[in-house]
Order: C-alpha cells, then sequence, then structure tokens
C-alpha cells in the first residue's frame, strides 16, 4: 500500500507542477537527515573514497577487475559522503580501475545530484592525484588532497575524511554489501542507496538497527 501511495504522491506532484519526471524530488529523507541537524538541505563539503570488495562467483568477468593495490578480485565501490557520514553519490566499477576514474564519475554524479554551486570542497586521499583536483576545479569545487601522516601507524582517523571510513562500516551491517552479489554495477550501486535509505530512516525515527549477526 505504501508503494501505491508514493506512486500516487509522485503523479500528483508532476501533474501540480509541471516538472519532468526526472526531477522529481529523491533526496528528502536526506534532507531531513540534514536539517535534523541544523544543517542545510545540501551540503558544501564532501568527502570522496573507494572501497574494493569481493565479486560473489556469479558476478560477470566483464565487470570485475583486480585492485593490485589491496589484493582484492572483484568491484570497487566509491563514495560521496557528507560530514554527517550521507551518502550523496556513488560509482561501482571494476576493482582494477584507478581511483582517478572513480572520483571523476563520483564528481560528476556529486554535481548532478545537487544544486549548481553547493558543493564547494571534496576531501580525498592521496590514492586520487591530479586528474581528479584538475576535473574538480572545471566543476568549480576545491579537491583537497589529505595525505597520511608518514609517522603514523595502523589505522588513524582523519579528520573530516573519518566519516567515510564510518559509512563504510555501517553499510557493511547490510548483508547484501559485504560482497558484491549483482550482475550489473547500477543494481549494486541502487543497494547501496537502499541500504543508505534505510540508515537515514532510523536516524530520523530514532530506531536502531537490528544485527544480521545476532538472528
Amino acid at each position: 500500500m505504501g508503494d501505491l501511495r508514493e506512486i500516487v504522491n509522485a503523479t500528483l506532484y508532476q501533474s501540480r507542477t509541471g516538472c519532468q519526471w526526472d526531477y522529481l524530488p529523491h533526496d528528502l529523507l536526506r534532507w531531513q537527515a540534514r536539517e535534523k541537524h541544523r544543517r542545510s538541505a545540501d551540503p558544501s563539503l564532501v568527502v570522496l573514497d573507494t572501497q574494493s570488495v569481493h565479486a560473489a562467483a556469479g558476478v560477470p568477468s566483464d565487470t570485475t577487475g583486480r585492485d593490485a593495490g589491496k589484493k582484492v578480485p572483484g568491484r570497487k565501490r566509491g563514495l560521496a559522503v557528507d560530514v554527517l557520514g550521507l551518502v550523496i553519490a556513488v560509482v561501482v566499477l571494476a576493482a582494477s580501475v584507478h581511483d582517478n576514474a572513480a572520483g571523476i564519475v563520483l564528481l560528476d554524479r556529486l554535481t548532478a545530484a545537487t544544486p549548481p554551486g553547493s558543493v564547494r570542497t571534496a576531501s580525498v586521499d592521496q590514492g586520487f592525484k591530479n586528474a581528479v583536483v584538475d576535473h574538480g576545479a572545471a566543476l568549480g569545487i576545491d579537491v583537497k588532497l589529505v595525505e597520511r601522516n608518514p609517522a603514523d601507524r595502523g589505522f588513524v582517523p582523519q579528520p573530516k575524511r573519518w566519516v567515510v571510513e564510518q559509512t563504510y562500516g555501517i553499510l557493511a551491517w547490510h548483508r547484501r554489501l559485504v560482497r558484491d552479489y549483482e550482475h550489473r554495477p547500477a543494481s549494486s550501486e541502487s543497494r547501496v542507496y537502499w541500504a543508505m535509505s534505510d540508515v537515514m530512516a532510523r536516524r530520523l525515527t530514532g530506531t536502531s538497527s537490528i544485527s544480521w549477526r545476532g538472528v
């Protein structure tokens, strides 16, 4: 019944406003979650990062690869998140694809998902190179490379950038995302959005996630 209500609401909204279907509001949960923390609906600062995950046996080989640095065969999942760790954009590619390529796609999707000029700064780690910085500049986004302190040992959270690591950890509670089971990368991306919708709904309602480990 809820799904039918959403269809009716979308139809009435499109009829009343005359907007194109592609411009129907689709980020209401994120806007509400941000406003709950007294932040504007759209972020000015985002954090970009990638994660390589193993692919299931049935995933087509032409959409997978091997991350040479992390020694992971499978797919590369790239996220752009705000300072609350809410996902703004997702891209899923073969794990063999360089972070630069993932970063460039993320920046493009980021600008498509937010009002022009709203995102002004993007923080990335040293896995991203100047190609991402230059692409960001062309889009009006100041991409800042945050380098790891050579003296650090083990995992050391970096200011502001730690939120994307936290988001990856939260998404891992969704069992379907522990590895990539989807035949199409676009389906993998939609899985991330669904998981984040659950996270935001729980934050807004003040309910906790059920652990599948205890089931």
